[in-house]
């Protein structure tokens, strides 16, 4: 895919995927000995939609790179590889051999650069504090809200959109490995949000839902009778650490927290979730 517009260089490119949330990898040469068709410092941007600039070298090496790119984005991990320009050598330990007739050497260092990226659905108090709590962190943040006072008074937020909840899932489909958090003004609206990701059996890492006990357990009965038993290991509600504080700020916080637990794997807090109900399905 190339942009329409003029590009001056790789780091623009890196700008403009920053801005627009667009998770990445820089492959930088980093060593090369022997005949190689690239030199040390050269650089290739991969994008998740496919955007690439640059060059390491051309011809199996770049389409290797390019399929590792896309690998690695998905995983979201950074990584080394050496590589053997000539199909004739047998594979050392820790190196790749390419069908290449340079005969030389090349070290590729991948850097995955990309943030997390939150969907907030509802933009009251919670969901606003939550924005301006994130929005210092290494997340990408989409608010989303049909009310019009409310969108306008929207802050912080990378990016902000002026539609019905369902309309903007059936839209975008969410990326892969996200964060949702539904906070709308109405049960129903929280409904049709979670119903619309089973659905469309999207695989966000993370939803989590600001409701009581009583209200999770109407909505699990809603959610059983039209899909079944689902897999809802990855939700989490009541939202949030046991940290305590009732305040849209606190609750932010507490929200925050789960989030920055859960994007980093760590295991032993202790969270508002409902173990029973989500994992039982009632």
């Amino acid at each position: 895919m190339e942009r329409s517009e003029k590009v001056k260089s790789i780091y623009e490119e890196l700008i403009h995927m920053k801005e627009n949330g667009e998770a990445c990898v820089i492959v930088t040469v980093v060593e090369m000995t022997g005949s190689t068709p690239v030199t040390v410092g050269k650089k290739m941007l991969v994008g998740e939609s496919g955007t690439a600039m640059g060059t390491v070298g051309g011809g199996a090496l770049e389409y290797l790179a390019k399929q590792r790119c896309r690998e690695l984005i998905g995983k979201r991990e950074s990584k080394l590889e050496k590589y053997i320009l000539n199909e004739g050598k047998i594979q050392e330990e820790g190196t790749t051999v390419l069908p290449m007739a340079c005969g030389g050497r090349v070290t590729l260092f991948y850097e995955y650069i990309g943030a997390n990226k939150v969907y907030i659905f509802g933009a009251g108090h919670v969901g606003q504090a939550l924005t301006n709590l994130l929005y210092k962190m290494n997340f990408y943040i989409t608010v989303i809200d049909d009310r019009k006072e409310i969108y306008e008074t929207i802050q912080n937020a990378h990016r902000k959109v002026e539609v019905s909840y369902v309309d903007f899932i059936e839209k975008e489909k969410l990326s892969e490995n996200s964060f949702i958090v539904v906070c709308t003004p109405s049960h129903n609206n929280d409904f049709n949000v979670l119903n619309k990701v089973l659905e469309l059996d999207l695989k966000p890492k993370y939803i989590g839902m600001l409701c009581s006990q009583v209200k999770l357990k109407a909505f699990l009965k809603k959610i059983n009778e039209k899909h079944g038993k689902v897999d809802l290991s990855n939700m989490y509600s009541p939202i949030g650490l046991d940290i305590g504080g009732c305040s849209p700020e606190e609750i932010a916080v507490s929200i925050a927290a789960e989030i920055l637990a859960i994007s980093y794997d760590k295991k032993g807090h202790k969270h508002l979730r409902n173990n029973e109900l989500l994992d039982n399905q009632l």
